[in-house]
């Protein structure tokens, strides 16, 4: 590995991360560029060859139908179901004994499921489902803390043919009445609260109000999480502890035979304004989909104990906690709480005692634990850790190298994965047998074409910032906005319609060596005086500085420049805001990305706007810097 002093978000010119020779032997793919070559070669060949090592019903008459476009369909004629080849197929094997959910919960509780017994509980509650009058095609609201039985309420969902629409366990009634309303939900399921922090999350009156504003909902059926005192409804509300013990709970259900296409799971995608915009997934080629990209990425092995530090209730969660784990048969580890609760060791501890393998979080995981020091991880046995991996957001070089040298121990690659809720699963994203750039995603996943463009759709040069598209369709991208296939076009398909492509609504570049920079969603981008400056660019630049913990950029009005940067800063521990540490920072800026990149304004601060995602609420902020009114902000963590 060779280094260069320069800490900007550009790739740092020779700083190589090479994979070792024994991740190279162990990889699954050890020869990315023939593999990628070969899957574009015959993308439908590709996809077909992934989806014969899933358990099919009946087989597929056609891979992919192009004819009518954007509304492609995947597998065409199969029948399949994603429980079954998360649970059913597995219980047929050696697996059935093996484990697949490892708990623990923020006080402390712990938990464990085999194959078997999450096979025979995930039976019981879809039966309580069925005796509930719940049928395919039918809605169900999920809404409830990090704990197996969400990833039970999710799996007998989709065990059923219903259609789970899982709302994250903290946002407010009015956005849950809301998406509740949307997709029209008739069960409602929740707990009586969650722990996070040492505090109770009062789910249920949350869930009470929620569907105060929407009469819609039917039933209601709560897991006692907190023990706390609840109301409970006559008629309405069902303990689900009291539903499990009834004779109607067999622990025998067949999976329903869904066609390919059918929806799976409707999600709803946070801080947007207006309508919420439900994207649907379905069955067939989601399942192919993440449980390809899932092996392929984190190399996943039978020994392996998997942690995806996400919440249930994203696209993360969704994809890399409940189902593709699963279907590969992964043991996988589960926390309720909160990272640094009661210390800032917590993650490590857990690291250490369930033997963790692989670790998956995001960027504002990595920085907030980070701002801590080295300490903390260092009096942990890290060893068992062999693959990191980073999601939500670009991943600034400094936090990359901390991960990569303080928690990997610079034994452990780092898959620095970039997708969104609309494509499934992963799209650009090295693998163990990729060498690394701190700050990139690497390449395109196989099968996955994607470049960058301008907005008239001719091809960006290297190092030139443009629209980041997807050039063709992939087995897991979105099927629709629900109840909303205009907005589906619009949004995603009408810019480059007359190309086909796909528009992320990402900004990126590449370099010279075909890797792929994302620099943030198109309204992080900020022109100053004409140049376009990513937020990610100026915050990475910021956190690089080694008083820093966490940055974020936002542009506001300059009658000048077009835009100036106003800048939010957090400092690491020990560290004490003035005027003289502020003009260090403006020089830093100034050397580290140059003199068009130097904030007009930073201002410190102890917390940021985030939503429950992990990320910033640039709006907020702009809001607050311009003494504007902060809008709804019913997404935000705290």
């Amino acid at each position: 590995m060779t280094t260069h002093p320069d800490d900007s978000f550009s790739p740092p010119v020779g700083e190589w991360y090479p994979p070792s020779p024994d991740m190279l032997n162990s990889a699954l793919i050890k020869n990315y560029e023939q593999v990628y070559h070969e899957s574009l070669t015959d993308v439908e060949a590709f996809w077909a060859k992934q989806a014969e090592k899933l358990d099919w019903f009946e087989p597929w008459t056609q891979v992919v139908d192009r004819s009518n476009v954007p509304f492609y369909r995947w597998y065409v004629g199969a029948k399949t179901n994603i429980a079954y080849n998360a649970l059913d197929r597995h219980v047929k094997t050696w697996r059935k004994n093996k484990l697949a959910l490892i708990f623990e919960g923020e006080p402390g509780d712990k938990q464990t499921y085999s194959y078997h017994k999450l096979y025979r509980e995930v039976n019981k509650f879809a039966n309580v489902l069925k005796s509930m009058g719940v049928k395919k095609g039918d809605r169900v609201t999920v809404y409830m803390g990090r704990i197996p039985e969400l990833i039970m309420a999710m799996l007998a969902c989709a065990k059923i043919g219903a259609v789970h629409s899982v709302v994250y366990g903290g946002f407010s009634e009015h956005a849950l009445a809301d998406r509740i309303e949307d997709a029209q939900s008739r069960v409602v399921i929740t707990c009586d609260g969650a722990w996070l922090r040492g505090n109770i999350v009062k789910l249920k009156d949350i869930v009470d109000e929620a569907v105060r504003r929407s009469p819609i909902v039917e039933s209601v059926i709560v897991v006692k999480r907190t023990g706390h005192e609840i109301n409970m409804e006559q008629g309405r509300d069902y303990w689900y502890h009291d539903l499990m013990a009834l004779p109607i709970a067999s622990p025998i259900c067949e999976s329903v035979q869904m066609d390919a296409e059918d929806p799976l799971f409707i999600l709803y995608t946070s801080g947007t304004t207006g309508k919420p915009k439900g994207i649907l997934h379905t069955h067939g080629g989601y399942q192919v989909y993440t449980s390809t990209t899932l092996s392929w990425v984190f190399d996943l092995k039978d020994e392996d104990r998997y942690w995806c530090a996400a919440d249930p209730g994203w696209i993360t969660g969704h994809s890399y906690i409940v189902y593709a784990p699963l279907i590969v048969g992964a043991t996988e580890i589960v926390y309720e709480g909160a990272p640094n609760y009661p210390y800032p060791n917590r993650w490590w501890k857990l690291v250490e005692e369930y033997s963790v393998s692989v670790l998956y979080t995001a960027p504002t995981a990595i920085r907030g634990l980070m701002r801590f020091g080295d300490a903390w991880p260092n009096r942990h046995d890290l060893s068992s850790l062999r693959l990191l991996g980073s999601v939500g957001e670009p991943i600034n070089p400094e936090a990359w190298r901390w991960f990569y040298k303080v928690i990997g121990k610079e034994r452990c690659p780092i898959m620095d994965t970039w997708w969104q809720t609309e494509t499934g699963g992963f799209m650009i994203t090295p693998l163990p047998s990729v060498p690394l750039k701190p700050g990139s995603a690497t390449r395109p996943f196989p099968g996955i074409e994607v470049d960058v463009v301008d907005d008239k759709g001719e091809v960006c040069p290297p190092g030139t910032d443009g629209n980041l598209v997807v050039k063709g369709p992939w087995p897991g991208m979105a099927r629709t906005i629900y109840g909303d296939p205009d907005r589906f076009v619009s949004q995603y398909w009408s810019q480059y319609k007359e190309q086909g492509w796909y528009l992320t609504g990402d900004s990126a570049r590449r370099d010279e060596d075909g890797y792929v920079w994302v620099i943030g969603r198109n309204d992080d981008v900020i022109k100053v005086s004409g140049y376009r400056l990513g937020t990610a660019e100026v915050e990475s630049g910021l956190v690089s500085h080694a008083s820093v913990a966490e940055a974020a950029a936002i542009g506001v009005p300059d009658e000048v420049r077009g835009n100036v940067i106003y800048a939010y800063v957090i400092l690491r521990a020990g560290q004490q805001p003035s005027e003289d540490l502020r003009d260090a920072l403006k020089e830093h800026i100034r050397h580290e990305i140059g003199p068009i990149a130097v904030p007009s304004k930073i201002e410190f601060v102890t917390t940021l706007p985030k939503t429950r995602s992990g990320k910033i609420m640039r709006r907020v902020l702009r809001a607050r810097a311009l003494g504007q009114p902060e809008g709804d902000l019913s997404t935000l963590e705290e």
